[in-house]
């Protein structure tokens, strides 16, 4: 996924539990988590990169249209999907974040699975998760403390 959404032009940071393991936790994860620009642009190259990775709503029935254009994306803060891929989670807003600039501009770059990608920094990681609350989230924070103590995460 990462690849495609690389080749396709993607402008996004990921984050979620990809960006935790990739900052040093190894931690179970069935997703791929991605913030993304929000521009017209972006929402159309990430709505290409869906219809090549087969996308579709996820836990709905397949007889509901999805088509992911430009203006369909615009229309949603968050998307859950199954691909031909695996699971792929858009966010177009973060809780815990301020904008997704300020997310780009504390990214880290890093390589996964042999392709070069922005991950959320751990402070933004920590915002995310504190601002979620979940069980996992709340283990991911204790990592992610431990990692920023010892001056972990890439580079």
């Amino acid at each position: 996924m990462l690849r495609r959404l690389t080749e396709a032009g993607v402008d996004f940071v990921v984050i979620g539990g990809i960006a935790v393991i990739a900052q040093g936790y190894g931690r179970a994860t069935r997703d791929l988590d991605i913030a993304l620009a929000d521009d017209a642009a972006n929402l159309e190259a990430l709505g290409n990169a869906l219809v090549a990775m087969e996308g579709r709503l996820r836990g709905v029935d397949d007889d509901v249209p999805f088509v992911p254009d430009a203006r369909t994306l615009a229309g949603v803060q968050l998307l859950t999907l199954d691909t031909s891929l695996g699971w792929l989670d858009v966010h177009r807003r973060v809780p815990g974040v301020k904008s997704y600039e300020d997310l780009r501009a504390h990214a880290k770059r890093t390589t996964i699975t042999g392709v070069p990608v922005l991950v959320a920094s751990i402070d933004d990681l920590l915002a995310m998760k504190e601002a979620a609350g979940r069980d996992q989230d709340r283990v991911d924070i204790a990592a992610l403390r431990a990692i920023k103590r010892r001056g972990g995460g890439p580079g």
